[in-house]
């Protein structure tokens, strides 16, 4: 009866610790993507791809800024729905336009796109700054 009402039970607080999971994962995950463009920026402005016409530098700016503060501000479910949209926005970018033709290169970029459209519908959880935040009363 324990072992049925553990694999079965949905409740608040396995879902808010695997939402904490889930988000600390991924974003622990790709804030290492976002340190090593840091890193190694001068190497990078020379081979970044520039999907969007926008301009080599500009796309490794903005890929940066996703992946590593974007990532960050995930981690500490702080702003997580706003930081979220750069991090979706970037790995279709990744999956669709940089690797398009190439699944084995658009796997990553794809399942992290899930964890992220996930944590984007469902909100960071319970242990989160977001959730810290009481909403204002409107009348």
């Amino acid at each position: 009866m324990m072992l049925k009402k553990l694999i079965f039970a949905i409740n608040p607080l396995s879902t808010d610790f695997g939402l904490l999971l889930l988000r600390l994962g991924t974003s622990g995950l790709m804030i290492t993507h976002g340190w090593g463009k840091i890193a190694n920026y001068s190497e990078n402005l020379t081979k970044f791809a520039d999907p969007l016409g926008i301009g080599t530098q500009t796309s490794l700016v903005l890929a940066i800024f996703a992946e590593f503060f974007c990532s960050i501000l995930l981690a500490l479910g702080f702003f997580s729905r706003l930081a979220l949209i750069p991090l979706i926005i970037t790995m279709v970018t990744a999956a669709f336009m940089v690797h398009g033709g190439n699944f084995s290169k658009q796997e990553l970029p794809l399942l992290f796109l899930i964890a992220f459209l996930t944590l984007f519908f469902t909100g960071p959880g319970k242990y989160s700054l977001d959730a810290q935040v009481k909403p204002t009363k409107k009348y």
